[in-house]
């Protein structure tokens, strides 16, 4: 989180994390590699400083953060230029991936609608990813406390622009101009809890890609459903709904991808979805076995050592 004193002058940044981001490819599976790869040299050099990684999507023992010392008046009038930055404190109690899909060539009026379409089934397909069951020191209640604080005040879905006179204004946005020309065309889902499996975002990828590439899924939506999302994180598959309608986009994605050799990424979601469960109830049996936070988070990351 960056602060300022009186102008556009950074004189602090309040660090969150450590971000490992990917080069970009054509080919899903090259880029869990990389980011297999970067993960476990972030791990080597972590252990050396006698740091272990842990999965976090939500912190699980404070509800608020609060800048110290508060927001100045620059500040917060600068918070009211653009919606993001409105609610710019809920990132930074959060930990979750940006999986991207650029389509070159895609005119503004394609990617916008693929952006609605992304953000419509948003609830829906979140529950794949669930992993921020714990709330200020216990269990929450429900199985992403992420989603349920963050979708909604916070854009599922943004696309990047080239021209700015086809921006539409949405609150959160949903498109922003390209900053730099590799940004032109990208489609970027926000809404998904991070995961210990690396492996998982292939699969959530190979699902985003089904989606973008189906012509059946009619729902579209500027705006992420904020109580939708809420019901989505407290019940995730559990909820009829949910269930049914991730049914439907699973398998329509599937038909998308039919002669893509990404299909085949998609059985791992297939068998999350028959077994209404989701990584999120994983912890909770660690939990509800140790009553500790700690201990059922140190068995994560188990999987991800692996290309």
């Amino acid at each position: 989180m960056e602060r300022f004193a009186d102008s556009d002058e950074v004189i602090d940044c309040i660090p969150k994390g450590i971000e490992i981001r990917t080069t970009i490819h054509g080919d899903i599976q090259i880029a869990i590699a990389e980011l297999t790869e970067s993960f476990n040299l972030l791990r080597q050099i972590a252990a050396q400083f006698n740091f272990t990684p842990v999965l976090v999507s939500f912190n699980p023992y404070h509800a608020v953060f609060e800048p110290h010392p508060p927001l100045n008046d620059y500040e917060l009038k600068r918070r009211q230029i653009y919606p993001e930055k409105q609610t710019a404190i809920i990132p930074m109690l959060t930990l979750d991936p940006d999986l991207n899909i650029s389509i070159p060539g895609c005119s503004s009026e394609h990617l916008i609608a693929l952006g609605k379409k992304l953000t419509y089934y948003s609830p829906y397909i979140v529950p794949f990813s669930f992993s921020s069951p714990f709330y200020k020191g216990d269990l929450w209640g429900g199985l992403s406390i992420r989603t349920f604080v963050r979708t909604g005040a916070r854009p599922a879905t943004m696309v990047f622009l080239e021209k700015r006179e086809d921006l539409i204004k949405s609150t959160p946005s949903l498109p922003k101009v390209a900053r730099i020309p590799a940004e032109r065309g990208r489609i970027e889902f926000k809404a998904f809890d991070s995961c210990d499996d690396f492996q998982l975002y292939g699969a959530l990828l190979a699902l985003l890609k089904g989606i973008i590439l189906d012509e059946s899924l009619p729902g579209r939506i500027m705006i992420p459903d904020a109580k939708m999302h809420q019901l989505s994180a407290s019940k995730g598959f559990d909820r009829p709904d949910i269930f049914s309608e991730a049914t439907k986009v699973l398998q329509a994605a599937e038909a998308a991808l039919k002669d893509d050799g990404d299909v085949e990424l998609l059985s791992r979601l297939k068998e999350s979805l028959s077994q209404r469960k989701t990584p999120a109830d994983r912890l909770i049996e660690r939990f509800k076995s140790s009553r500790s936070i700690a201990a059922a988070l140190q068995q994560t990351y188990i999987m991800s050592t692996d290309a």
